[in-house]
């Protein structure tokens, strides 16, 4: 059993700058790849972003060029910088971590944090 823990969330003005992080519980993280979802009121929950074993990235169009996910594989850890934050940057941020499959699917996923919510004011 995976337990991933985010942290790093709360209410920011429009182009401001929040890093979260995801602490997982086991020393298998450096096996899965991470992704990063968010999920709106009233929406369903969409790719942000995802990391791979090999450390190579990808990020929804919506954020690209704002955001950047890392991972410290020494302390089971993955982050997401996020700068220059847009208003309909607002939502709960979760991260997971992947079973099999697509990066950018949220049936990929085996193991999801909590949440953690991200606002930001106009």
């Amino acid at each position: 059993q995976v337990q991933l823990v985010e942290s790093g969330g709360g209410l920011v003005q429009a182009g401001g700058s929040l890093r979260l992080s995801c602490a997982a519980s086991e020393r298998t993280f450096s096996s899965r790849a991470m992704g990063w979802f968010r999920q709106a009121p009233g929406k369903e929950r969409e790719f942000v972003a995802g990391i791979r074993t090999s450390g190579s990235t990808s990020y929804a169009d919506s954020v690209k060029g704002r955001f950047t996910i890392s991972r410290d594989n020494a302390k089971n850890t993955v982050y997401l910088q996020m700068n220059s934050l847009k208003p309909e940057d607002t939502a709960v941020y979760y991260c997971a971590a992947r079973l099999s499959g697509s990066l950018y699917t949220v049936t990929s996923y085996d193991y999801w944090g909590q949440g953690t919510q991200v606002t930001v004011s106009s």
